[in-house]
């Protein structure tokens, strides 16, 4: 059995699939205090790298990002992490702890 479709609780519509397999990064503060989200984005570093399901209500036009794996695909500290990041080109990151 498959699960539910996410819900946009302001269209009461599903999400639909949008794109497969988009990759993000999860961000890490640069320093105590970094603001999250959009306010301050230069205070924040790529932390790890995700790939996840992008959705999108067709009432709205909101997206949002499900079925992401339990964990990521690379981290700050390995090796080859930047140049995965340069190859599989993030579409955003998110800043937040």
């Amino acid at each position: 059995m498959s699960a539910l479709k996410p819900i946009c609780v302001a269209c009461r519509r599903f999400y639909r699939p949008h794109q497969n397999g988009v990759w993000f990064l999860e961000g890490m503060p640069a320093f105590n205090g970094a603001p999250p989200g959009l306010g301050a984005p230069d205070q924040w570093k790529p932390y790890k790298l995700w790939r996840g399901d992008l959705w999108k209500c067709h009432g709205c036009g909101h997206e949002l990002i499900s079925g992401v794996a339990f964990d990521p695909f690379s981290e700050h500290y390995m090796p080859h992490f930047k140049q995965e990041v340069e190859e599989l080109k993030p579409i955003l990151q998110v800043n937040d702890c």
